[in-house]
């Protein structure tokens, strides 16, 4: 895939108050950015009504749902959710679905048999409905008979979709417009992705979140964002293990503890994210450019006082 420039925007964490969506949203298009991305999980904020209250402010900024559960609305009203987006904006959407995590789906009573079975059938029944087919469907989890929306968009986004193991994103490269790779998708962790999906569109969609600490002081970054990386290693996630310096890294935090991951090489850390000064930043983003991303969605911690802060440096990056 030929490198290109990717649009940088920010994601609103989970957290964040639902009225200060509004402030990011206008700042951000005011000043450049390409998207906001809107994090929805499980009892928290509801990914469509920030974007709906997000595109309402704004002008030009793309909002990215990432990622609305599979299983938590049905096929028809995520399509109806997403077709509205789309409507209202004239195209400014792009959304994401992913499998949602299955001890929250247990607690409201819709954990499928299979949730890769159900993430198929999602993604495939939505995509179809959005594009202005009348659908019936009859999967092991949805179940659709002669559905057609009323008001399809007049510009249909590619489902994306939010995953992470081999057999998803071969679910995706197969079914999906695209992927949305979560926090932290290094350069490595993307061309892993994309071995994995095999897409045969070309016009697939790669969006990355990437954890972002931008400051004057790359060590004072660094330092911040060492409990992160701790419990990133204790995790022991898939994104971790495609560090090309992965058994490295396990040792060195094995041999020093938390403290001491303040010292590692700087290339890990631009390898890992935009952490550290914003050179190292635009490092980062031309890094994920050169493995074929499209869209990155910079993500500071869950702080709103120091997210805000951090709101120039994604002005900086988009604008690079």
């Amino acid at each position: 895939m030929n490198p290109s420039r990717a649009a940088v925007g920010m994601c609103f964490d989970r957290t964040f108050p639902p009225a200060a969506v509004l402030d990011f949203a206008r700042r951000l298009d005011a000043g450049g950015a390409d998207q906001l991305w809107i994090i929805e999980d499980c009892f928290y904020t509801a990914g469509p009504s920030l974007a709906a209250a997000a595109l309402a402010v704004t002008d030009r900024l793309t909002l990215g749902l990432g990622i609305l559960p599979a299983v938590a609305r049905t096929a028809a009203v995520t399509a109806m959710e997403i077709a509205t987006l789309s409507e209202l904006s004239g195209g400014r959407v792009l959304p994401g679905i992913g499998h949602g995590i299955q001890s929250w789906m247990r607690q409201m009573g819709v954990q499928p048999a299979s949730p890769l079975t159900a993430l198929e059938e999602v993604i495939t029944t939505v995509s179809r409905l959005l594009n202005g087919e009348r659908v019936s469907f009859e999967g092991r989890t949805v179940h659709l008979e002669d559905v057609e929306l009323d008001r399809p968009p007049s510009l249909v986004p590619p489902v994306l979709a939010g995953v992470r193991g081999p057999k998803s994103l071969a679910l995706a490269g197969r079914v999906a417009g695209g992927v949305v790779l979560a926090e932290p998708a290094s350069p490595s962790f993307v061309r892993f992705a994309l071995e994995q999906a095999a897409p045969t569109r070309p016009d697939f969609h790669i969006a990355v979140f990437s954890v972002l600490c931008v400051q004057a002081d790359r060590r004072a970054a660094h330092r911040r964002m060492a409990p992160w990386l701790a419990k990133l290693i204790e995790d022991d996630t898939p994104e971790v293990r495609q560090l090309p310096f992965y058994g490295e890294l396990v040792s060195w935090y094995r041999d020093r503890g938390q403290d001491g991951l303040i010292e590692i090489p700087t290339q890990w850390w631009q390898e890992l994210g935009p952490i550290g000064t914003l050179e190292d930043a635009l490092d980062h983003v031309a890094a994920l450019e050169q493995a074929g991303v499209h869209s990155i969605g910079l993500f500071p911690p869950p702080d709103l006082g120091f997210a805000r802060e951090q709101l120039g440096a994604v002005l900086q990056l988009a604008s690079r």
